[in-house]
């Protein structure tokens, strides 16, 4: 006799139950989203609502969903429900992640070799480091290979007082933080150093280096433009005229 199997299964995906999405006034200057007029709510039942041109985006991926409704092709809407289920009781705590984060920053690591690398790093990565260092006042140790160097906690310190103080924009600072991997360029990004192409391009230098040596992987390049759909609903939430009109 044999075991059941516990194998876990991806959910069933869910048929799309609805006309149109729209949006509506709701309290603190915000607005709902509505699926035939009835609220939509989030994972934990709190009613889905966010800044008015944030529910547009976010009711414009509803309407666009076809027969069956892909939360994958929703980053805007998985963004609020993330904000407002998970953010919103937790400030602290993800203000320390992301401070945390900074201490080990993507920018502070530099490749010995290839000359061309170690060039491209230096283009796209020393204005951010010089950006942080006058913003935060202290000095960036930079380190070869991946060997951990250790930061002024002055650091850590600065970049959590620069930090959005409410759910949305905190989740979106740390959904970028996450995908780049540098809460620095996510800073310089938010104070208007970069916009969000160059910021893109400084979170990608050796991986697009790699793939100008190699040639990309087709796998590879499909998980990196869902990687950017998430990163531009993110940025959009920060600043919505530095990400590109298209979006």
């Amino acid at each position: 006799m044999t075991g059941r199997d516990t194998t876990p299964r991806p959910p069933e995906p869910i048929r799309r139950f609805y006309k149109e999405a729209t949006v509506a006034p709701h309290a603190g200057g915000e607005a709902r989203i509505l699926l035939d007029n009835r609220p939509v709510r989030t994972p934990a039942k709190a009613h889905l609502a966010a800044p008015p041109s944030i529910a547009e985006r976010i009711a414009a991926e509803w309407n666009a969903q076809g027969d069956y409704i892909l939360p994958i092709s929703m980053p805007m809407t998985r963004l609020a429900n993330t904000a407002i289920d998970g953010v919103t009781a937790a400030l602290d705590p993800v203000k320390d992640d992301i401070a945390k984060m900074a201490q080990s920053d993507l920018v502070m690591y530099r490749a010995d070799f290839p000359a061309g690398l170690v060039a491209e790093q230096k283009a796209h990565w020393d204005p951010v480091v010089a950006f942080a260092e006058d913003a935060l006042g202290v000095r960036i140790m930079l380190a070869e290979g991946i060997m951990p160097v250790e930061q002024d906690p002055r650091l850590s310190e600065g970049v959590r007082r620069r930090l959005p103080a409410t759910p949305l924009p905190l989740a979106a600072f740390h959904q970028l933080t996450t995908l780049t991997g540098s809460a620095l360029t996510t800073l310089a990004f938010t104070e208007a150093l970069l916009d969000f192409e160059r910021a893109w391009q400084v979170a990608h230098v050796d991986e697009d280096w790699n793939i100008r040596e190699w040639g990309e992987d087709a796998e590879a390049a499909a998980r990196r433009a869902q990687r950017r759909k998430d990163a531009e609903a993110a940025a959009f939430v920060l600043r919505p005229e530095a990400v590109p009109a298209a979006s």
